[in-house]
């Protein structure tokens, strides 16, 4: 494993969902989506996550975001960018690009989905995209999209053999194997918290920070979870982690960004609340549904 400075690497970085205007990215409003995080007090920000709706961009269009978070972060803000896909071939091909920006701090490259690979097969493919390049990378372990779980003893054999591998973006409800990975490699490993439940639970067993698509809207209250567990106020944090609680849930109300993008033109922090098929704009039901969860929080 790579070791990084503990300063390094840490707190809300939330995967920033991808504006839409008439079909195309808006690459202005994704600018503007990145200076309300650099505004509002993340410590970084996560580009092509699964809240950007990666497996509807082409590849040329992921990395034309690549190039606009760079430059509107402007070494504001930790930038860590998602180059995982299905395909080795995509995801050599994203992770080559983006690893060739300097100003990109860190990737995280999801399991591969759908081919369901076994473990072996899992630690040769994150070996041959290590030769690749040599930024700090982690795992994006997501078994409820992904369908492959990543084993504790595969995680060991890809620290031992991956020589930037720094950690893990855990989106599970198994909080557990958060301890076994810390107990199996380290406390050096960086394990980011990837469901918004969690939050509070797994920074206090030892998680480095958030990646949470709740960050999009809220941007403050993550940031400020995570420095207040870094400064040892558990009552604090809890406190954050309750107050944040039914709109973490909310998020979840239908197919992740979903909900997020509505509430996010609801509050004038996105332009135009539009997807691409599959998905669809919430529905009437969904709209009340989220209008009064914006409601009780305050932000209506």
């Amino acid at each position: 494993m790579l070791t990084l400075d503990k300063t390094a690497l840490r707190g809300s970085i939330p995967p920033l969902i991808t504006p839409f205007r008439d079909g195309s990215v808006d690459t202005d409003a994704y600018a503007r989506l990145i200076e309300f995080q650099v505004e509002n007090g993340s410590h970084g920000i996560l580009v092509n996550g699964t809240t950007s709706e990666p497996s509807s961009l082409t590849v040329e269009e992921r990395n034309r975001l690549v190039d606009v978070a760079v430059e509107a972060a402007a070494g504001r803000v930790t930038v860590v960018v998602a180059t995982g896909s299905q395909s080795y071939a995509e995801t050599e091909a994203l992770t080559r690009h983006a690893a060739g920006r300097k100003e990109v701090d860190a990737l995280l490259i999801v399991t591969p989905y759908y081919s369901r690979p076994p473990q072996r097969g899992l630690v040769a493919y994150y070996e041959a995209l290590n030769r690749l390049h040599d930024k700090p990378w982690m795992i994006y372990h997501i078994p409820g999209r992904a369908a492959v779980d990543v084993k504790v003893e595969t995680a060991v054999e890809i620290d031992r053999t991956c020589p930037t591998f720094v950690g893990m973006k855990h989106a599970s409800l198994d909080l557990g194997y958060v301890s076994d990975l810390f107990e199996a490699i380290g406390d050096d490993l960086r394990v980011f918290v990837g469901l918004e439940e969690l939050s509070f639970p797994m920074m206090a067993v030892g998680a480095c920070g958030l990646m949470n698509a709740v960050g999009n809207l809220s941007p403050k209250p993550l940031a400020d979870l995570c420095e207040a567990v870094w400064r040892g106020d558990l009552f604090g944090a809890r406190d954050l982690h309750r107050s944040l609680f039914e709109i973490n849930k909310a998020v979840f109300y239908d197919i992740n960004p979903i909900p997020m993008k509505y509430m996010m033109k609801r509050l004038d922090i996105l332009p135009v609340n539009e997807h691409r098929l599959p998905l669809l704009p919430a529905g009437p039901d969904l709209e009340r549904r989220l209008d009064g969860v914006l409601e009780r929080a305050g932000l209506v």
